[in-house]
């Protein structure tokens, strides 16, 4: 793996083919966008190349997060909103973040039998990507993921995360509008809202409405929802959706846009994102520190002392925090 504080040197033929891959990228051709995601997904040093031509061409497609936990049939209610965006001649990108094999760190729930409907659509391009073990449900490409779809001139990309209860909280920070997909009878998912994670979702949906504790589960949401401080001035609607007849799903999408239009007129909609972007950065930035850190343990003798001394509890963790920033990374204290 390539150490984050000395940048890649790229040869000539490598520059080369990150600019014709970016530019047949921008150009929306199928195959290149599947080629620079694999570039991101695999933590190929030449992505970062690719990414950084496409970045300027971006900020143009509404990003949606769905979630909720496993079973209440995400994924189909996904399809609903893809074909509806369709009937409006919009694009779309799905990035589906599924549980990783611990054999291959890749996806193991199968998206695009889930989606298949719009898998020969040309206007609409799959990808599943593994969680490659990061507990908060969210691979780590993902955001670069969106970013290429996004510069690829999809109008919409979705990112569908796995449901792992309140750590799902990471899908808000990459995207425009949170929808929290929640199943009828499900005593996991009121307590979950009761818990905090009322304030991740700008939409509710109730899913399988035909589902006979629907109109329980509804009320009690809605009762929760009464007590809920939301900043903003956008209060959280309550939908009830049935994905596989595809009731409720227009004005689900509907809703998304209103949020959005919402964002604009009280001017957070950039302010949102600038400050996701700025949130990622500073998460890359601490897990490309950490990679590195563990690459230096044996062979930094000044790392290596302070892992010993704590080993033999001469020297607290707090305290060998201060002097791996000072000694190891050589980043002063706060007033120095």
């Amino acid at each position: 793996m390539r150490d984050p504080f000395c940048p890649p040197a790229f040869s000539e033929e490598q520059l080369e083919r990150a600019r014709d891959l970016a530019e047949r990228v921008l150009a929306g051709e199928r195959r290149a966008v599947a080629r620079a995601i694999s570039l991101v997904e695999d933590g190929d040093a030449l992505s970062a190349e690719v990414v950084s031509r496409l970045y300027a061409r971006t900020g143009h497609a509404r990003t949606i997060g769905v979630t909720g936990p496993p079973g209440v049939g995400k994924s189909t209610l996904l399809s609903g909103m893809v074909r509806e965006c369709r009937t409006r001649g919009l694009s779309v990108g799905v990035v589906s973040v599924d549980p990783s094999s611990p054999f291959t760190q890749g996806a193991v729930l199968g998206d695009r039998i889930r989606l298949s409907e719009h898998f020969l659509d040309p206007a609409v391009f799959i990808r599943s990507m593994g969680t490659r073990g990061h507990l908060g449900g969210l691979a780590e490409a993902t955001l670069q993921t969106a970013l290429v779809l996004d510069a690829a001139g999809k109008d919409v990309v979705f990112v569908e995360t796995v449901g792992v209860g309140q750590s799902e909280i990471e899908v808000a920070s990459i995207v425009d509008t949170v929808i929290l997909a929640l199943m009828p009878g499900s005593g996991d998912s009121i307590q979950a809202l009761k818990a905090g994670i009322m304030e991740i979702p700008d939409i509710i949906v109730v899913n399988k409405k035909d589902h006979p504790a629907a109109d329980i589960t509804y009320n009690e949401i809605r009762g929760i929802l009464a007590l809920a401080d939301r900043q903003g001035g956008w209060e959280a609607p309550l939908l009830t959706t049935n994905a596989l007849t595809g009731e409720g799903v227009a004005e689900l999408w509907e809703r998304v846009v209103a949020h959005q239009e919402h964002l604009r007129a009280e001017g957070r909609l950039d302010r949102r994102r600038g400050e996701s972007l700025e949130k990622e950065v500073l998460s890359l930035s601490v897990r490309e520190v950490q990679r590195w850190l563990e690459r230096r343990v044996g062979q930094d003798p000044r790392l290596d002392s302070v892992l010993e001394e704590v080993r033999e509890r001469r020297l607290d963790p707090l305290s060998a925090v201060r002097h791996v920033l000072k000694d190891v990374l050589d980043i002063p204290e706060e007033g120095s």
